[in-house]
């Protein structure tokens, strides 16, 4: 087993602590001292991996993103039907930010904040390309609404980020039914 070194400690608790205060105060309320700290790092180490604020922003959510759709395509073959590549996907989405609360939490964050420059959000759409590429080829083939991927994401992925929300928030438990059934709209929203 290959060991982490002092770097890479120092880097993924920056990393960590960045992710836990703009979920908790969002991007502004998130100074550099307050992240060092939450890191116990010197506030000068965070200049080590990270130019200025900005940077260690485009950094975490890219490192992010990048987890988030290594998970979303796990298991996830572009030669299944439309419908098994869908559900797939979607469920791994899911499974994703119901499990990973925090990381999700941050792309939310990312999504609603001007603290992401407009490279790091392009990149990051680039990581959604297979699910993209695979509703390109449900309209193509007459088996969902032709929608742009804006709508087809608003009416399936953006509905899980609430169902998240209420489970975190103890409104309600999203248990494998729940889960399910919210597939089954999300299917039926999009197919023809």
């Amino acid at each position: 087993m290959k060991a982490i070194s002092k770097s890479q400690i120092k880097r993924d608790a920056l990393v960590k602590a960045t992710i836990c205060l703009v979920n908790n105060n969002g991007f502004h309320a998130t100074p550099m001292s307050k992240i060092a700290k939450m890191a116990n790092v010197s506030p000068a180490t965070i200049y080590l991996y990270f130019k200025n604020k900005q940077d260690l922003a485009n950094q975490v959510y890219m490192e992010v993103k990048a987890e988030f759709s290594s998970f979303a395509f796990k298991d996830y073959d572009p030669g299944m039907s439309v419908e098994e590549g869908f559900q797939k996907i979607w469920m791994n989405i899911a499974t994703f930010k119901l499990r990973e609360v925090d990381h999700a939490l941050f792309l939310s964050q990312c999504d609603n904040t001007p603290m992401i420059d407009e490279e790091s959000r392009q990149q990051g759409l680039k990581h959604l390309e297979p699910l993209v590429e695979l509703w390109e080829r449900g309209k193509k083939e007459g088996i969902l609404k032709p929608l742009s991927p804006f709508v087809l994401y608003a009416f399936t992925i953006y509905p899980i980020t609430f169902l998240m929300n209420i489970e975190n928030g103890g409104l309600c438990k999203v248990d494998e039914q729940a889960l399910e059934k919210a597939y089954v709209a999300a299917w039926d929203s999009i197919k023809l």
